[in-house]
């Protein structure tokens, strides 16, 4: 998952250093600033997610800094720390738009926890940007949703091959959205006025993938009592479509190979050839080039087949896509079903982000149908889903985060030590250990 930026502005060092070894751990990158003038200057060469600000500081103010950033950064969240605690302070900088407001000593345990809450609402905030972006872009096939690094790479590959009338392999695990690929292709390409047509090769012998290709002319076999179209002639001047090419058969191969070099067909017992104006599309969830390599798919084909190349990674390379398509799907089948089902719980989105889901895209399409579909809330939770995912129980999904009674002991020696400013003497008094004892787990725990 995406790894979060923060900014910690404190002209106290000690301060700096234990939000930063703090939050750290937790797996957020942490950037520490004396004041606010350099830590401004900072967001000029890179975003943060999260400013940590202290109210008081010398040159520009905690709240200088917060409205400079709400006024620059929208997206960025600010909680506003300070020694100075007042009631006013903290009124007047939730109205200048700070997520929240805590006093010093910082404790990290209520560090760490609004940290967490402000994360979720940057996250939030984000989703709903791209998924606006994903279902109204222009530039986007509004049908396929994702905003991750490999989505908008496809995303390129789309906008840039689908006004060349040139054949695409689209490669990718069943259930990844190739079909979806192919029919963006074709909306978005010269041919968007003729059909698309869309054939799976899979599972047919050589006679029936010849008959549905080519089509028969009257009297050709026993039972052909008319002529028949096929479909690469039903797609002229516009797409064909071959799903799992892989499974056709080596010797239907040929034919189709001789086709695809002089868009020409023969009718099966027909004897004039037909030249059909066709761009042709193919997608395989098997790596074509290790079957050429067992020769198992023609080289010849896949070459003609491979002008170029448009790859689907499967769902579990890409978490950061699962919020924005579970909301995407709630968003179809709510409208699809007239219900009122608005969101799921955290528990839901928490299963759903660490299941792996074999079937990609599908799959959690139709987890989510079936959810809204037998939902009689506003919101989906844990009961809603299959018994598979129900067994993944959310107690062991966040056991994770449950502290032992070490890492407990670590946590609080260190908020002693920071109440303390570090003073051995009173924080080994306050702690009730000898001076020794306490050195030894400060070595420990790394705390020094």
């Amino acid at each position: 998952m995406e790894r979060f930026k923060i900014a910690v502005i404190d002209d106290e060092p000690i301060v700096c250093r234990e939000i930063k070894r703090g939050l750290s751990k937790e797996g957020y990158a942490v950037e520490t600033f004396s004041d606010a003038e350099s830590a401004l200057k900072g967001f000029e060469q890179d975003m943060f997610d999260l400013v940590l600000c202290d109210l008081r500081l010398p040159g520009l103010g905690g709240l200088d800094v917060l409205k400079h950033i709400r006024t620059h950064y929208p997206q960025t969240e600010v909680i506003l720390i300070t020694g100075y605690s007042s009631v006013d302070s903290a009124i007047e900088a939730i109205r200048a738009g700070a997520f929240h407001y805590v006093a010093k000593p910082v404790k990290m345990a209520e560090i760490r926890l609004l940290v967490k809450r402000a994360m979720e609402k940057v996250l939030l905030v984000r989703e709903k940007e791209a998924l606006k972006e994903a279902l109204f872009s222009k530039d986007r096939p509004s049908e396929i949703v994702g905003h991750s690094r490999a989505m908008n790479e496809v995303f390129r590959l789309i906008e840039k091959v689908a006004p060349l009338d040139c054949n695409v392999l689209i490669q990718g695990e069943s259930g990844t959205g190739k079909e979806m690929v192919a029919r963006a292709l074709h909306r978005q390409s010269s041919r968007k006025q003729g059909p698309f047509v869309s054939f799976n090769c899979g599972g047919f012998t050589e006679e029936l993938i010849s008959n549905e290709l080519f089509g028969h002319e009257k009297g050709a076999f026993t039972g052909a009592n008319e002529t028949k179209i096929g479909l690469l002639e039903a797609a002229h001047t516009g797409t064909i479509f071959l799903d799992e090419i892989s499974q056709m058969p080596t010797t239907m191969q040929v034919k189709l190979l001789r086709f695809v070099e002089e868009r020409v067909l023969l009718r099966v017992g027909g004897v004039r050839p037909l030249p059909v104006d066709v761009r042709l599309l193919a997608a395989s969830n098997q790596n074509l080039a290790d079957m050429v390599k067992s020769r198992t798919f023609r080289e010849d084909l896949f070459y003609r087949l491979n002008v170029v190349a448009i790859t689907l990674p499967p769902l579990r390379t890409r978490r950061d896509d699962i919020p924005l398509l579970v909301r995407y799907f709630l968003g179809k089948y709510s409208r699809a079903f007239a219900k009122e089902v608005k969101g799921v719980s955290s528990q839901v989105m928490e299963i759903l982000s660490r299941y792996p889901f074999p079937g990609n895209v599908r799959e959690l399409e139709n987890i989510i149908e079936r959810a809204i579909a037998l939902s009689e809330e506003t919101e989906l939770s844990v009961r809603d889903l299959p018994s598979d995912l129900r067994e993944l129980s959310i107690s062991s999904l966040e056991k994770d985060h449950w502290l032992s009674l070490e890492e407990k002991e670590k946590e609080y020696i260190r908020e002693v030590l920071i109440k303390t400013d570090y003073n051995r003497n009173l924080a080994a008094e306050i702690l009730g250990l000898p001076r020794t004892t306490l050195w030894r787990k400060m070595k420990r725990f790394d705390l020094e």
